[in-house]
């Protein structure tokens, strides 16, 4: 059977989901909203609101697709999955009560306590007791502490303040500030000692499959310095999750979780994106997302030998565990560009050029249009240049290789994705 597909989304990771799906011999048409200038090569953009579940419906019935994926957190956490599936449509994505392990940080941490899975203690408050959160902090007066908006923030909800001072700001900025909507309730947990990682399931509700792990860099500047970011950049596999760990991750996080969502009568399907905290203890949960991470995804796609549209058509249709998911041995780097002033204030409509120059590895459109035939800034996060190579040297050599023959006006980018793994293989 050809597949009629709909892959909703705009960003570096849709177009690494669009370049493994448009491999797919069973792939019949690709239908990317709204895409990019990358994904125009792959499929079709088409201008929707992913929002507007109505219009999707009507596109999906318009256009004869079989199968929509999402790739967002947004539209799964305002429940677009349920209202496809109650057309008895098929989508990859959890449904709206799954998708709460990433929409609301309560949620996600009372389900880890009821089901025994290891995280970092925490407390709740409503946006209303922030003075009693103060006292909390001050009480406890125990540095860094870790400060998380409940809702959904773009990745940029978490402020990790190193005294008194710097928390009382926080919370201020949660209160007041940009965070405000998101930060409606506030989870004050303590802080974990150790190295992240990320794990990567596949799901059908009932089973699932490990597809990958990656080491993503959140922080603007080099050394993990300045503020938080949608990713700066990423590499897997990362030399931290050993085979060792990656079955402690299984036994002690995955397995509970997936159980736990079904015995709860939520039955997750879709990618579980498990950010861990590697601690003396073991790992533990950081956060979980209902989706592929970005830029992750860049980096955990291209391992995939098998058929990607067969496996995601395997998860909707309950019956993952029949199929063999196959990986290849290869390292890979993905480094982002952004815009100067990243993460905050910065000009958009830079031309780009160079990329006509690149003639190894991958290079994944995320904030980019077409203006009167030219290529332009559309976004903080720009492109996300991979490279590959067979030890993880290699790899990131390759990115950067690359990566300088594009430009545009005050593009940035780290110049020390995948050096915690260097350090780690040396």
């Amino acid at each position: 059977m050809k597949y009629n597909v709909l892959l909703l989304g705009s960003g570096g990771r849709e177009h690494a989901l669009a370049w493994g799906i448009a491999k797919s011999p069973h792939l019949g048409k690709l239908f990317i909203a709204p895409g990019n200038p990358g994904t125009e090569s792959l499929g079709n953009n088409v201008e929707l609101d992913s929002f507007d579940f109505n219009a999707v419906w009507n596109f999906i019935q318009s256009n004869s697709i079989h199968l929509t994926v999402v790739g967002p957190e947004q539209p799964l956490v305002e429940g677009i999955a349920d209202f496809l599936e109650g057309k008895c449509h098929a989508v990859f994505g959890p449904r709206q009560q799954a998708a709460m392990l990433e929409g609301s940080k309560e949620f996600a941490k009372d389900f880890m306590k009821r089901h025994n899975i290891p995280t970092a203690g925490y407390e709740v408050f409503s946006q209303d007791e922030f003075d009693r959160a103060a006292e909390y902090i001050i009480d406890k007066n125990s540095y860094p502490i870790v400060l998380k908006a409940d809702g959904l923030a773009g990745g940029k909800g978490v402020l990790i303040p190193e005294n008194e001072a710097d928390a009382i700001s926080a919370l201020e900025e949660l209160q007041e500030g940009s965070l405000s909507n998101a930060a409606s309730r506030l989870v004050i947990e303590d802080f974990m000692v150790g190295e992240e990682a990320s794990v990567f399931a596949i799901c059908d509700g009932n089973s699932y499959k490990v597809i990958g792990n990656a080491q993503d860099h959140k922080r603007i500047g080099e050394g993990d310095t300045g503020l938080n970011t949608g990713g700066m950049g990423a590499y897997s596999p990362a030399p931290i999750v050993t085979k060792e760990l990656l079955k402690r991750v299984e036994s002690e996080i995955i397995e509970p979780t997936i159980s736990g969502m079904k015995a709860e009568g939520n039955p997750y399907q879709g990618i579980l994106y498990v950010g861990l905290m590697i601690t003396k203890e073991g790992p533990k949960v950081v956060e979980y997302n209902c989706r592929f991470g970005d830029p992750e995804c860049q980096v955990i796609v291209p391992a995939m030998k098998s058929d990607l549209l067969d496996i995601i058509v395997s998860s909707t249709e309950g019956r993952l565990s029949e199929t063999v998911i196959e990986l290849d041995d290869l390292y890979r780097c993905t480094v982002v560009m952004v815009s100067g002033g990243y993460p905050e204030s910065y000009k958009k409509e830079k031309v780009i050029s160079g990329l006509e120059n690149v003639d190894k590895g991958i290079v994944f459109h995320a904030g980019t249009k077409n203006q009167g035939g030219t290529l332009v800034t559309n976004g903080g996060r720009v492109l996300n240049v991979v490279g590959e190579g067979s030890s993880l040297e290699e790899a990131i050599d390759n990115s950067y290789v690359q990566i300088k023959k594009i430009s545009f006006e005050k593009a940035f980018y780290r110049r020390d994705i995948g050096a915690k793994g260097l350090k780690r293989l040396a």
